[in-house]
């Protein structure tokens, strides 16, 4: 997987922390990571998620995950929007997840949201991934 994509780098290293039951899983810092994270720790699918300094003034994001009898929360965590093909949709068209049991996780101009959020904010966006 090339680094000309760190979002979706960060929802694999979630994937695979989930498939063999780690507690958390670390990835580099990024304002975008940090709104997507904020989203899926208000929506239910992280426990929680801190920044850790590092050497040379680097940042981590230590992504604790969460786990429902003993199956991991997030069952599928999809890459929509790439640099590659960016997905755009007006306030109309934002997907709904699982008939609303998921949540699309939208970047608009109003920050990074649910697509639900963002119909309530009358705003649409670029649509980052997809959770269920």
């Amino acid at each position: 997987m090339s680094m000309s994509d760190p979002i979706a780098a960060m929802l694999t290293i979630i994937r695979n922390g989930q498939m063999v039951n780690k507690t958390f899983v670390c990835t580099d810092m990024s304002k975008t990571k940090e709104s997507i994270l904020s989203v899926l720790k208000e929506e239910g699918y992280i426990l929680d998620y801190e920044i850790k300094e590092i050497e040379n003034n680097k940042r981590r994001l230590k992504i604790k995950l969460k786990y429902f009898q003993g199956k991991p929360v997030i069952s599928n965590i999809k890459r929509v929007s790439k640099p590659s093909l960016r997905i755009y949709k007006n306030k109309s068209e934002l997907p709904r997840v699982l008939g609303g049991l998921g949540v699309a996780i939208v970047s608009t101009s109003k920050g990074v949201m649910t697509a639900d959020a963002a119909r309530d904010n009358n705003c649409g966006g670029e649509i980052i991934c997809t959770v269920e």
